[in-house]
């Protein structure tokens, strides 16, 4: 019993050791870590390359590109991100709101109340950028089409309900003037 004890001591402690080690190689990293290319599930460190570049007036050059890299100031910290763009406006969603792990892993949500500052890594561009939540209006329906038609998840929504009834989180993706 006491080798088998001593074992599972053993693999226990290593496992929180390289775990322990993972995260803070994740956090010192720049930019979120790519485990697989297009599958980036981890967050990263603070953007330390990149150059800074004025926020374009039109952002219909992401429209068919599948992620981006967002920093919230906040957390200093950075994730990949889809995003949506309708009528050259640029849109990131983020679901689970009501789970419960929702609301232990979606932590840049509900922060961004606090401070909505954020930094877009666009290739090597840096755009410094706010969140805006969108809780109303008729913009909410084309954003959940373009984002289906784009990732296809679920079934093509017909109505605003995911996110006016809180299931998801919507924002707008604004120059930081």
């Amino acid at each position: 019993m006491k080798p088998l004890l001593k074992y599972l001591g053993i693999t226990s402690l290593s496992t929180i050791f390289v775990m322990g080690m993972f995260f803070i190689y994740m956090r010192l990293h720049d930019g979120p870590i790519e485990f697989i290319p297009w599958f980036t599930i981890s967050t990263g460190g603070p953007f330390r390359s990149g150059e800074l570049e004025p926020s374009p007036d039109n952002w219909t050059f992401l429209k068919e590109r599948q992620e981006i890299e967002m920093e919230t100031l906040n957390l200093g910290t950075t994730k990949t991100i889809w995003t949506m763009v309708v009528d050259g406006r640029l849109f990131v969603a983020s679901g689970r709101r009501q789970t419960w792990y929702g609301q232990l892993w979606k932590q840049w949500p509900r922060r961004i109340e606090s401070d909505d500052r954020i930094i877009l890594r666009i290739d090597d561009a840096l755009y410094e950028q706010r969140l805006v939540p969108i809780t109303e209006g008729d913009i909410i329906l084309p954003v959940l089409q373009e984002s289906w038609r784009k990732y296809g998840r679920g079934s093509e929504p017909t109505s605003s309900a995911r996110v006016t009834g809180e299931l998801m989180w919507l924002f707008e993706i604004v120059d930081r003037v």
